[in-house]
């Protein structure tokens, strides 16, 4: 085989020359798959292919274009890519440098869905100090859902099991391009014509699709201004909307809505029959404290009584006087005695004792005599004696003769 040198081509050549066709005649494209093979490189550069059913793109999304993502890309996630069809090469190998990726279908909508939280949320449209309280007793309740769809007999029949409240439903689509506008009419409504306790906006379940009008921007700004306490109810449990997260409370169903509104009258009767019993016990305590307190100062009273106070006087006077008799008693026997005693001393030395031993008196005239020179001869004296007197003249009188005691 003769081959002409002039049209051998190098591989470099082959590789530069299909970079030029395809990138110069490529222009800009969206290309929608699956993420494959995917790797975010500690160089912040981000490779993975796209694939559908037949076949696979590399692609690369380098850096500086790949910050402005909303959302975290992750194998699996179907989603459009907006890029160039560029050649590697070295490589001989084409791929898709990306220049933004977006969800595709439900990704799409999450993607709108971060970006109004995170827009509501920094305005603080979702802050606590902004959410009305629901009122614990409320005699009317509206609800704004289909008045078709299983929710708003879901609620009927737990608030009639649970609390004689008034509901009153504001018919809205809840799904469709309508859907916001006709639940706002009904917030409006029940806020200016036909004011209520509560209001219930919601409906059941159903696709990320189904739900998405309760994602409206204008929806979540009406809910935030309501003047009337909003509970959100969309979907099922695990369903978020941004209705959930603007509203004063969020159920996680219609049911569940419903039980948070109002109160269980079964509770209600076991909560009040438990006060009663304890208003039952405090006041009998209260009054059984207070009796003991009035006992207590009835006593005290009792005891300060001034005929309770005479009363023990008297007792105390009794006792004293009988002290007071018992001490002169003693006293009196002792003084007794001792009378008796200079009684017995007194009687000896009584004149009468003195005649009856033997001695006498001798009265001149009025006048006892005791000295021999008192008398004179012819005196006319008055003897006594121990049992009688006699008259005695005197005939002769004799001094006595003093007898004194010899020195030893």
């Amino acid at each position: 085989m003769n081959v002409d040198k002039d049209n051998v081509f190098t591989v470099s050549e082959v590789n530069r020359h299909i970079r030029n066709v395809i990138e110069n005649n490529i222009p800009n494209l969206f290309v929608e798959g699956e993420i494959a093979n995917f790797t975010h490189h500690r160089s912040g550069h981000i490779y993975f292919s796209l694939k559908d059913e037949k076949s696979t793109l590399r692609c690369v999304f380098f850096k500086p274009a790949n910050l402005s993502l909303k959302f975290q890309p992750k194998v699996g996630d179907k989603v459009i890519c907006l890029g160039k069809i560029s050649v590697y090469e070295k490589g001989g190998n084409y791929q898709l440098t990306v220049n933004r990726m977006l969800p595709s279908g439900i990704g799409e909508l999450q993607l709108k869905f971060d970006e109004l939280k995170r827009k509501l949320s920094e305005e603080g449209l979702f802050d606590n100090e902004y959410k009305k309280a629901i009122p614990e007793f409320p005699e009317s309740i509206g609800i704004i859902t289909s008045s078709t769809g299983a929710a708003v007999e879901d609620i009927r029949n737990v608030i009639s099991r649970r609390y004689p409240a008034k509901i009153f439903l504001y018919p809205a689509t809840v799904q469709g391009d309508n859907a916001a506008r006709e639940i706002i009419a009904g917030i409006d409504y029940f806020n200016t014509e036909f004011p209520v306790d509560v209001l219930i906006v919601g409906r059941g379940g159903g696709s990320q699709e189904d739900l998405f009008c309760f994602n409206d921007e204008t929806l979540a700004r009406k809910i935030f201004a309501s003047r009337i306490p909003v509970i959100s109810a969309v979907g099922h449990e695990i369903d978020f909307t941004i209705s959930d997260f603007v509203a004063d409370l969020r159920a996680p169903t219609p049911s569940a809505a419903a039980e948070l509104a109002v109160p269980d009258r079964r509770e209600l009767t076991d909560k009040i029959n438990n006060l009663f019993s304890s208003m039952r016990y405090a006041t009998q305590y209260y009054f059984n404290s207070k009796k003991l307190e009035i006992q207590e100062l009835e006593s005290a009273l009792e005891s300060q009584h001034p005929k309770n106070i005479l009363k023990d006087l008297y007792s105390k006077l009794e006792r004293t006087a009988m002290k007071l008799n018992i001490t002169t008693h003693k006293l009196l026997q002792t003084q007794r005695n001792k009378l008796e005693i200079l009684f017995y001393e007194l009687k000896e030395l009584s004149p009468q004792e003195a005649l009856k031993r033997g001695y006498s008196l001798i009265r001149k005239e009025k006048k006892i005599l005791n000295s021999i020179n008192d008398i004179n001869i012819s005196d006319k004296l008055q003897l006594i004696l121990s049992d009688g007197k006699c008259l005695a003249e005197i005939v002769e009188k004799q001094k006595n003769i003093s007898i004194t005691k010899k020195k030893k």
